[in-house]
């Protein structure tokens, strides 16, 4: 199979370049593939009922397929430099938000021209963060939801499937450079291209360190983010919430003065298992449909760890945390916020008896067994320094869900087009180490399809 085109990943980045390239130039034969399934056929077996946690499926439907980690995601598309990535320093702060907004566009041609659009500007609350210590990121956001992010994609596909050729459960194992490009191994498949786009996302970083060792692409160290989930009754968080959708909350520690965030908020929303490479870790969703809402909010606190010299393996230290939660709890661990600072373990009696009603079945344990010291005590500061803007965060029946770890890809060495040393090899989306979001990602395939398109 020989393709002007080749693309690895039918995540973000991996979709709206393939968009992009049909866009700017029809004629092009350009093929995805892709390890997971299409989207109609992704769906995770825990029903709560028969199956009610992880059973390990060999590809993680949450995890991979048409649409990537983001597929069933609460599809907030974050418009913004402070945050998802440093996309802005290959391609500058203006372009990189002029992409961001062109991709929202097509999100909303797509079927999100129902969902609305929140902004920072302008809020009272970032005067009260100052006042109690806390940083409020700027950002537009745009909020689809579960379930219209599934319709988006969905109306995407559509309209990509005559013009693109996709394969899916279809891993790619090798990627070779040829005199005149580059060839893709996947089973007993082949297929050549000029220009390959790899845009593998998080749960292809280990595939993505091979390939850069085969093609002695340099890479470097990126961090390792690693935290909890927390629920709390919906009502504690909705004057921030309704305002605001998803607010970024920065708190610097007093102890250690390390940075402890909230990420991925999740109003009226629900906590999820996620598989990465076997390892089971906690997430959340949320929908933009009323009916399908919970009567609880869930948002992640993490605390970003970097490693120098001379252990430079940050995933690896991510993975090890969260393979001590599995091999505790079985999978997620879940804890009272009450229990944890009285040090002692949580039991589902008290779980029953307490105020919030867990959206998602979890062992209950003790997370000072898994998490260090160092991250704990920022967590729970983080916990009482959010209670003073959004009191009730800190109650004894607070859940706190273990362990969420966000792997970032190590940084592979690109230059302002996203290209490697080898011309026409492009690595993008969250694969690369440069973006860590949905808008980043997908701003990040435009632009390169756009470099593709003018070269060719």
């Amino acid at each position: 199979m020989k393709y002007d085109v080749v693309i690895i990943g039918a995540g973000p980045g991996g979709i709206f370049s393939a968009y992009e390239l049909t866009k700017e130039r029809p004629e092009l034969k350009v093929a995805v593939f892709e390890s997971g399934t299409s989207l109609e056929k992704r769906k995770c077996p825990i029903d709560g009922d028969k199956i009610k946690s992880c059973i390990k499926c060999k590809s993680c439907a949450i995890m991979n397929g048409f649409g990537g980690a983001g597929a069933f995601s609460d599809g907030k598309y974050n418009i913004t430099n402070d945050f998802g990535g440093t996309l802005y320093k290959y391609i500058g702060r203006k372009q990189a938000i002029d992409l961001m907004n062109y991709v929202d566009e097509i999100n909303i041609t797509h079927g999100g021209e129902c969902t609305k659009m929140y902004s920072t500007a302008g809020t009272s609350l970032k005067k009260v963060c100052m006042q109690n210590k806390l940083t409020l990121l700027e950002a537009s956001v745009r909020h689809l939801g579960t379930d219209v992010n599934y319709v988006v994609l969905e109306n995407i596909y559509n309209e990509l499937k005559d013009k693109v050729d996709f394969f899916f459960q279809s891993p790619v194992q090798k990627v070779e450079k040829t005199e005149d490009g580059y060839k893709v191994y996947s089973g007993d498949q082949t297929a050549e291209c000029i220009n390959c786009i790899v845009s593998v996302g998080r749960s292809g970083s280990k595939w993505m360190e091979t390939v850069c060792k085969n093609l002695d692409i340099p890479t470097k160290s990126n961090r390792v983010d690693i935290g909890v989930r927390v629920e709390i009754p919906a009502v504690i968080f909705s004057h921030i919430t309704d305002e605001l959708y998803e607010s970024k909350v920065v708190y610097r520690t007093a102890k250690f003065e390390d940075n402890v965030r909230t990420f991925c908020m999740n109003p009226y929303g629900m906590v999820v298992n996620e598989n990465t490479n076997g390892i089971i870790t906690v997430n959340g969703h949320s929908f933009d449909d009323e009916s399908k809402r919970t009567e609880n909010t869930n948002f992640a606190l993490l605390v970003a760890k970097h490693f120098s010299e001379p252990f430079k393996d940050s995933n690896g230290y991510g993975e090890s945390i969260a393979r001590l939660s599995n091999m505790l709890g079985g999978g997620v661990i879940v804890q009272r916020f009450g229990d944890l600072e009285r040090g002692r373990r949580s039991t589902q009696k008290r779980i029953d008896e307490g105020t919030v009603r867990p959206t998602l079945a979890a062992t209950p344990g003790d997370l000072s067994l898994v998490l260090p010291k160092r991250i704990l005590d920022g967590i729970i500061e983080m916990i009482h320094a959010l209670d003073r803007i959004a009191p009730g965060t800190a109650n004894d029946d607070t859940l706190l869900y273990g362990v969420e770890v966000k792997f970032y890809n190590m940084e592979v060495d690109l230059d302002e087009n996203l290209e490697t040393k080898h011309k026409g090899l492009y690595v993008i989306g969250d694969g690369s180490g440069v973006t860590h979001s949905l808008s980043h990602a997908s701003a990040s395939g435009v632009y390169v399809a756009r470099k593709i398109a003018e070269s060719l």
